[in-house]
């Protein structure tokens, strides 16, 4: 009970920190002085008189939705004792594995700059400045000679790398189950099994309404619809987050996603976030970093060749070359295993009073990184929303899928989860695919990493992107993904390759997200 007590004001103390830091600490300040003026503020009662002011006037709901905010991506609990880097990642050996491949990632950035004779960065001449800030809104129709440039890395690569991690204190001998050996990850982590994913997901439940199956045709909307809809309105004229979280996990009506999201994620727009973007757009104008070649070549290689997303290729380029200058999230680096890179400045080479970090924001992006932005410009037409919107999707969720960590949403959670559901559930499945050499990791990883966008038919993937923040995990991607398995299992049963399994699985843009979800949590018999 001590304990408890102990860990909770420790996580007070650190929230009130953060938030003290902020804009909102300044305008509570500001409108507690002004308060002192109103005539219902008693000096004898003054701590108590403040307090209702400002639940009156609607700033204790943004207080509330701020501590929520922060609670939402603050640490797992540890040992007060614990050193920083036990914050980014209690165990050692991820730790080392993470270091490695960073350091991959680095000499690969590094070896393109030789080879290209290319800096990393330089101060753009005015005239190139002027050019680029005239055609800010139609970047797309700039076809820059990007042959020589390569991804830094893609999402295979990373498998290797995951698929090698092995813990040194754990042995590997006969005593252990067979199926321990049968999937691709090698790691003893801690994955929840389906009696345990149906008590975290039971809002996802048969007898509960869900968007995404009860607004079917089939179904009078009357039924659920409408009424969801109604509560959802009321949710946001209350203006409170953790009520937003809740709501969305039975999926977010489409004319009030974009502002349930924001809720929920706590943006709402100030004039000085849109200023804020406003200066990081004029970093780039200034400024030409290598990173900006390998965002202008994902682009084109990802997104300008999709069905749904081309059209956004303009906005593509906008919050990608803003996010790549923005400072504030290295921030995130203090809860995300990955350390953001290094570089000097020229001349000054090991020099620690010279070092800086490149890209500013510590993430140098890898193939299909530009997907995870692409379905956020259905929502969001203005830049600056969507460049917050996006960026607080990365450092509460997206990170987790390209860094090494034991967290339960991290990517190495997530392809374990992935490979027990389906050793457990459909072990003939499994066992078929992996004999023929079609280890189904292999196939599924590249959803996961991209969170299934560019696999999905958009309005599916909203809806599944609803129950991430609704969750506030992203393991129920490895749900999916083994429930795609499930599926196709009639079809992946007589596959004899693993390019046929792979065919098989070639598109899912025809796939219903929220019926495959519940047939495999709720609907199979366990």
């Amino acid at each position: 009970m001590l304990q408890e007590e102990s860990d909770l004001s420790l996580v007070i103390a650190q929230i009130v920190q953060k938030l003290k830091g902020s804009n909102l600490y300044a305008q509570l300040e500001r409108q507690a002085w002004a308060s002192l003026q109103r005539p219902e503020i008693k000096l004898e009662s003054l701590k108590e008189d403040i307090k209702e002011f400002f639940k009156i006037s609607g700033w204790e709901k943004k207080l509330q939705n701020a501590v929520y905010s922060e609670l939402s991506v603050f640490p797992l609990p540890s040992h007060p004792a614990a050193p920083p880097e036990h914050l980014k990642e209690p165990l050692v050996y991820m730790r080392k594995a993470q270091g490695s491949w960073e350091k991959r990632i680095l000499k690969s950035l590094n070896s393109m700059c030789t080879e290209l004779s290319i800096p990393l960065a330089r101060k753009r001449p005015v005239g190139e400045q002027k050019e680029l800030l005239n055609k800010w809104n139609e970047m797309g129709t700039d076809e820059p000679d990007l042959s020589l440039f390569r991804p830094v890395y893609a999402p295979k690569d990373f498998l290797e790398v995951l698929i090698n991690l092995r813990n040194p204190n754990y042995e590997n001998g006969d005593s252990l189950s067979f199926r321990t050996h049968l999937g691709l990850i090698q790691v003893p982590l801690k994955v929840k099994d389906i009696p345990e994913l149906k008590e975290f997901f039971v809002e996802l439940g048969l007898t509960t309404g869900q968007l995404g199956i009860d607004d079917s045709t089939q179904v009078p909307p009357e039924l659920f619809e409408n009424e969801h809809v109604r509560i959802g309105q009321k949710v946001l004229a209350e203006q409170d987050s953790a009520a937003a979280q809740q709501y969305i996990r039975q999926g977010s009506p489409t004319a009030l996603r974009a502002e349930l999201w924001a809720l929920i994620l706590n943006i709402s727009s100030q004039p000085e976030d849109i200023l804020y973007y406003e200066q990081l757009k004029t970093n780039v104008i200034q400024h030409d970093l290598l990173v900006d070649s390998l965002i202008y070549k994902d682009v084109k290689l990802t997104a300008s060749n999709d069905d749904y997303y081309f059209v956004f290729e303009d906005y593509l380029y906008q919050v990608l070359l803003c996010f790549s200058r923005d400072t504030s999230v290295l921030g995130h680096f203090a809860y995300n295993s990955a350390s953001p890179p290094k570089s000097y400045i020229r001349g000054k080479l090991g020099l620690e009073e010279y070092a800086v970090f490149y890209p500013p924001n510590g993430v140098i992006p890898f193939h299909g990184f530009s997907m995870y932005v692409a379905p956020l410009c259905f929502l969001y037409h203005e830049p600056s929303k969507l460049y917050q919107i996006f960026r607080e999707m990365y450092v509460r969720f997206f990170f987790r899928l390209h860094s090494i960590s034991s967290h339960p949403s991290g990517i190495v959670s997530l392809c374990l989860l992935f490979e027990t559901l389906l050793q457990t559930y459909l072990p003939q499945l499994f066992y078929h695919l992996r004999e023929i050499g079609a280890q189904p990791l292999r196939i599924s990883f590249k959803w996961m990493v991209r969170a299934f966008s560019g696999y999905l038919a958009t309005d599916q993937l909203l809806l599944l992107w609803d129950r991430i923040l609704g969750y506030n995990s992203l393991e129920i991607l490895a749900v999916l993904a083994a429930a795609v398995f499930a599926f196709r299992a009639v079809n992946l049963m007589e596959v004899t390759s693993l390019a046929a399994a792979e065919a098989v699985l070639a598109d899912l843009s025809t796939l219903k997200v929220m019926p495959l979800l519940q047939i495999f949590l709720f609907a199979t018999v366990t």
